[in-house]
């Protein structure tokens, strides 16, 4: 790992490593990325070359169409991390780097390409498909009329902190057949372990051990949710491959669904286009999200894609080896496919805000459905909701993959709690087995790296 000091901050320099590359980490990074995307865009075109954290090279793809091609040529580009040059001159120990959770390889579709790939990408994606889109508006009702009925009354709200955060990860909470108590125990702990903070090892830990009590107890009483589907399809995953996917699944439904309804809610209380469409009848929510999905997805880069041999992309030379991320959000804006971002895109779902190819997110609809459904309720039973603040006062905090909004503070007329119509009832899971038959187990022990455990946690008998 490079020990280049970073320049202080003000220094003209500061955001540039060796030889003068774009640092994709700090402060400049991540204060206004799409600032730095179409800087690198007009400096090295479509494909610009740029330093990962502890400033290894990388390849930051800018260009829609170059996006599609890595995206679709897995034979060219694969997912496996154990590809990567860096890795393999030993350049990066994976649990001690800071990409160490992105970049470590483990059986999942994140991971893999191939036969391997098409076998677990089958689990997932027939499994969440199983899902009634009807069934899973029930879940959102239910969940967002008592989130708002928790600050109805007061007039006012911050929709990051109380809202946008929390409804996905309660839902997720049904979907995947867990106790309705992890819900805001969940709530907490997936934030809180994507961010890096000085808990997130811990929160790391109850995560993988509620998921694999979860698993336990599936197995002796299936219920109807992701967790049984996957046990009983016929791809015959393990139980390590289980517990991964059902993990993949609840983390990127947090991260990307999050944000989804954060910048929707955002761009409806702010733009003037919105507000007045939605208001007039001319654009439903449906459209309104498409457009977000544009102009700001919740994932701005993804990380990563590894040449597996030599090639030319965007006019750049890459070597077997090199790392490439794809900025989704860079090329969502690339002039080359919308000259004029004023433009509407109604109608059009060709942006990258999933991705696209083979690993297009397989669990997208069930997003779109909960960011949906949740603003719909929120917006009913709020009509008047208005930004408490100027737009140009909300910040955010950044990371290399994405950006979200700190808060969103809004006003409105207080109203009694449970004063609108109840929710439909949501089908609750099947519950845990009882003490009789249910398989306990002590918290697995405290490491800095938790997958190695797993086969042998699942093992113990």
């Amino acid at each position: 790992m490079s020990t280049t000091p970073l320049p202080p901050p003000g220094c003209p320099a500061h955001g540039l490593g060796p030889d003068g590359l774009q640092r994709l980490y700090g402060v400049e990074a991540e204060r206004d990325p799409m600032h730095l995307y179409e800087k690198l865009r007009a400096e090295h075109g479509a494909v610009a070359p740029v330093l990962v954290h502890g400033d290894l090279p990388a390849w930051l793809v800018l260009g829609h169409n170059e996006n599609l091609e890595v995206a679709r040529n897995s034979s060219r580009f694969a997912r496996d991390p154990r590809v990567w040059r860096a890795v393999q001159k030993g350049e990066v120990v994976p649990e001690e780097h800071a990409l160490g959770p992105l970049v470590t390889w483990w059986p999942v579709i994140n991971f893999n390409d191939g036969p391997v790939f098409e076998r677990l990408r089958s689990a997932v994606l027939e499994s969440l498909q199983r899902f009634d889109r009807r069934g899973i508006r029930r879940y959102v009702m239910r969940f967002a009329h008592q989130l708002i009925d928790e600050f109805v009354a007061t007039g006012r709200a911050d929709l990051v902190t109380e809202f946008s955060i929390q409804l996905p990860m309660l839902v997720m909470t049904q979907l995947i057949g867990a106790p309705d108590e992890h819900g805001p125990k969940l709530v907490r702990a997936v934030p809180d372990m994507l961010e890096g903070s000085d808990t997130a090892l811990a929160s790391d830990e109850y995560v993988t051990t509620m998921l694999y009590q979860l698993v336990e107890n599936k197995k002796a009483a299936r219920g109807h949710d992701l967790t049984s589907w996957l046990l009983d399809h016929p791809a015959e995953l393990t139980d390590v491959e289980v517990l991964a996917h059902v993990r993949v699944v609840l983390v990127a439904a947090y991260a990307t669904t999050a944000n989804l309804i954060a910048n929707t809610l955002r761009m409806v209380l702010t733009d003037p286009r919105f507000r007045a469409n939605l208001s007039g009848g001319r654009m439903t929510l449906p459209d309104a999200l498409e457009q977000v999905l544009w102009d700001q997805p919740p994932i701005n880069t993804v990380l990563g894609r590894w040449a597996t041999a030599d090639t030319v992309l965007g006019g750049q030379e890459i070597k077997r080896g090199d790392m490439l991320l794809l900025s989704l959000a860079a090329g969502n804006v690339d002039p080359e496919i919308r000259p004029d971002l004023s433009q509407s895109v109604h109608g059009n779902r060709s942006h990258l805000a999933f991705s696209a190819g083979a690993h297009e997110c397989p669990g997208q609809d069930i997003g779109r459905a909960i960011a949906d459904t949740g603003i719909e309720v929120l917006l009913a039973r709020l009509p008047d909701i208005e930004l408490t603040v100027d737009d140009s006062e909300l910040s955010r905090r950044g990371t290399l993959m994405s950006q979200q909004l700190v808060e969103l503070p809004v006003a409105f007329t207080p109203k009694r709690a449970g004063a609108a119509p109840a929710a439909p009832p949501a089908p609750g899971p099947m519950p845990f087995p009882t003490p009789a038959t249910a398989v306990h187990v002590a918290p697995p022990p405290r490491t800095r790296q938790l997958w190695p455990w797993l086969g042998r946690l699942f093992r113990r008998r």
